[in-house]
């Protein structure tokens, strides 16, 4: 029989073992409660994240609309003109409305709407004070007018809206639109079958605060048709005369007819211009009769002179009152300064001052008997008959369109017609602002 010897552990291995134990289990408890504290922490987290989901998106049914009259464009003209309070037919027109349902009562409604290349970053906030309740919110978005401005091609943007409500975020709503050249005027837009009229807005292109008329009117001066500019001062003779001036300096300018009208808006709801500004007619020497009257209604309504510009339908022609309490009015197609190109007359004179043949007889048919006797016998300088041929045409100009006014005069003063208008651009200021 073989006998086993249990072998006794010796008293300093014994005493070293429980060492070395005190040491080691202290580090694993620490370790494994490290990892059950983290695994509380996460489980709290989220039962704390599924327990603070108070409301529910079905219930407070937020929801976003963009205008649509504005058929998903939106119009920097129009915002820039009337400040983003849009107005028309004495209705303010909203560009977006918010609307939810109020899911407790007194709660904190905060709406952000992120920035985008044409808006800032815009935070509405309100009290909705009865739970179950309906509320509606027009609320305006922080633009960024000075690129609005800027604006010379369509494009599109994406704007997201996102609600809370008492700090707990509900739903997001985006929204895709279009945006149109700053040059682009709507004329009217129709909606539910309603058209709305929106040829008011002409007056946001006339910009008598545009720093380029004061050298014309330095210019003007100059060439000696008036010798100052007096606004109502001195009569209707007077006003007559500034009115002349504006119209001998386009002459000599080379203003030429361009008609240039079409956009690229694809809306079958809107009917739209494109609109030169002053600084384009200036630098191009061209427009179209919007163009033109925007261009000499700048002018004058800096001189001091109350323009007014009348719409038919297909065209627009320029008035004047020469009186400063508005009881005589004089009307100015300012399309017929492109009858006659004087600058381009300037280039057609021989080493004698005279003009060719062929652009003699281009201009001769303006000029009264007298002028074309004391011409053909050297006895009108060619700054005289350029004067004579620009006081000819501005008379065609004032009587052009006096039929048709006469005509239309009870369609100008009814309130309900769309097709003609009569914009008096300073009683207009009140609302529409100039595009600067």
């Amino acid at each position: 029989m073989v006998r086993i010897r249990h072998q006794q552990p010796r008293p300093g291995k014994v005493k070293s073992e429980m060492r070395e134990a005190k040491t080691r289990w202290p580090l694993v408890t620490s370790q494994w409660s490290l990892i059950a504290f983290a695994a509380l922490l996460l489980f709290s987290s989220c039962q704390q994240k599924k327990g603070n989901k108070m409301f529910n998106p079905a219930q407070v049914a937020f929801s976003v609309q963009y205008n649509p009259l504005f058929d998903n464009q939106i119009y920097p003209s129009l915002l820039l003109a009337t400040n983003n309070q849009l107005t028309t037919d004495h209705l303010t027109l909203n560009t977006f409305t918010f609307s939810l349902t109020a899911p407790a009562d007194n709660s904190v409604l905060r709406i952000v709407i992120d920035s985008s290349a044409l808006n800032y970053i815009t935070i509405i906030q309100e009290i909705l004070p009865r739970r179950g309740e309906q509320y509606t919110f027009h609320p305006s978005l922080k633009w960024k007018y000075d690129i609005l401005r800027r604006l010379r091609q369509p494009g599109a943007i994406d704007l997201t809206f996102t609600c809370y409500i008492n700090d707990e975020e509900v739903d997001i709503k985006n929204l895709h639109l279009a945006y149109r050249s700053i040059n682009e005027c709507p004329l009217s837009l129709v909606a539910d079958g309603r058209t709305h009229d929106f040829r008011w807005l002409f007056a946001a292109y006339v910009n008598e605060d545009h720093p380029y008329i004061e050298q014309i009117l330095t210019d003007i001066i100059a060439q000696g048709t008036v010798s100052r500019i007096s606004g109502y001062q001195n009569g209707s003779q007077a006003v007559r005369d500034q009115v002349f001036a504006v119209w001998y300096y386009a002459l000599t300018h080379g203003i030429a007819y361009s008609s240039i009208s079409c956009t690229s808006n694809p809306s079958p709801h809107a009917n739209v211009q494109h609109i030169r500004f002053f600084d384009e007619v200036y630098s191009t020497r061209q427009a179209n009769c919007i163009d033109a009257c925007v261009f000499f209604a700048s002018i004058l309504r800096k001189m001091g002179l109350k323009p007014v510009i009348f719409v038919e339908p297909c065209h627009a022609y320029l008035g004047y009152y020469t009186d400063k309490n508005r009881r005589n009015i004089q009307l100015l197609e300012t399309t017929i300064t492109s009858w006659v190109n004087f600058p381009q007359l300037d280039q057609s004179l021989n080493t004698d001052g005279r003009l060719s043949d062929e652009a003699y007889n281009k201009v001769k048919k303006y000029l009264s008997d007298k002028d074309t006797a004391r011409y053909q016998e050297g006895r009108l300088p060619y700054e005289k008959l350029k004067l004579a041929v620009a006081q000819s045409l501005f008379q065609k100009a004032s009587e052009y369109d006096r039929e048709t006014y006469n005509n239309n005069r009870t369609h100008f003063t009814d309130s309900a017609s769309i097709t003609y208008q009569q914009l008096d651009i300073e009683l207009l200021r009140r609302q529409v602002q100039p595009i600067n």
